[in-house]
């Protein structure tokens, strides 16, 4: 850790979902050279700080951010900040997040069984008529609250945020209704903070349409993970941080 910080070496810190770690087959490790972020820690010659889970929101990033001693440790040493969610916002949810959440934690074993169960066979068919996830509005207020204590305690760090990507995922009824409110409200945000915005959809949408992606129809192959770190590093680049390409 010390040597680290010695060495004046920036990290770049990264709040994400499943689909900045996960590959055509399933999840990977933080540091495996062929997802987005340590492909765009190369181009810039930092190290990253991949802080997420799958099924998180905004509301998980803000509670990581002020919440998890990791994002504390890395912030001091930040040269820029990215917040790769809104995909889990966006999607439907047939239950309120904090009751879908809960089922977890059901006991006993055999009741928590048949409870996901049931859960598994009801929300793709009632996905379609299902609300986002997280309603617009509270993805924006989430997102402004982590970016304005991020900003009290590294002033004019750059900040890079994410639109939704796609999926034909059958878990989810192939249903993303609530990506357009999500798109809008947080397009209106980054305006009016001057925050870069990566959308993921240009990026992955030709991979996961086709079916060309993970067959679960909803994370990435590598090749959509290559286009996504394009874009960030163009978003970086906007947001102020030097990219020249280290790998050149």
């Amino acid at each position: 850790m010390s040597s680290e910080a010695d060495s004046g070496r920036r990290t770049l810190l990264i709040f994400c979902d499943s689909l900045s770690y996960y590959g055509p087959t399933g999840g990977l490790p933080a540091d495996d050279p062929r997802i987005w972020p340590n492909i765009v820690a190369e181009h810039l010659d930092w190290d990253i700080e991949l802080i997420g889970r799958i099924g998180w929101t905004s509301r998980d990033v803000w509670w990581a951010a002020t919440q998890d001693p990791r994002s504390w440790a890395a912030l001091p040493r930040a040269g820029a900040v990215i917040f790769a969610t809104s995909g889990m916002d966006s999607l439907p949810s047939p239950l309120p997040t904090a009751l879908r959440e809960l089922i977890r934690y059901v006991r006993p074993p055999w009741v928590r069984r048949w409870v996901r169960d049931g859960y598994a066979w009801a929300q793709p068919r009632l996905s379609p008529i299902a609300r986002a996830a997280l309603p617009p509005h509270l993805t924006v207020e989430y997102l402004e609250m982590t970016r304005a204590a991020i900003d009290f305690n590294r002033p004019g760090i750059p900040v890079v945020a994410s639109l939704p990507s796609v999926h034909i995922a059958a878990t989810y009824g192939k249903a993303h209704h609530g990506r357009a409110g999500t798109v809008a409200a947080i397009t209106r945000w980054a305006g009016e903070h001057g925050v870069p915005l990566v959308d993921l959809k240009a990026a992955v949408a030709e991979h996961v349409l086709s079916g060309r992606g993970n067959p679960d129809g909803i994370h990435w192959n590598f090749e959509a993970h290559e286009a996504v770190a394009g874009l960030m590093v163009k978003a970086l680049a906007e947001a102020g941080v030097s990219v020249s390409d280290s790998r050149s």
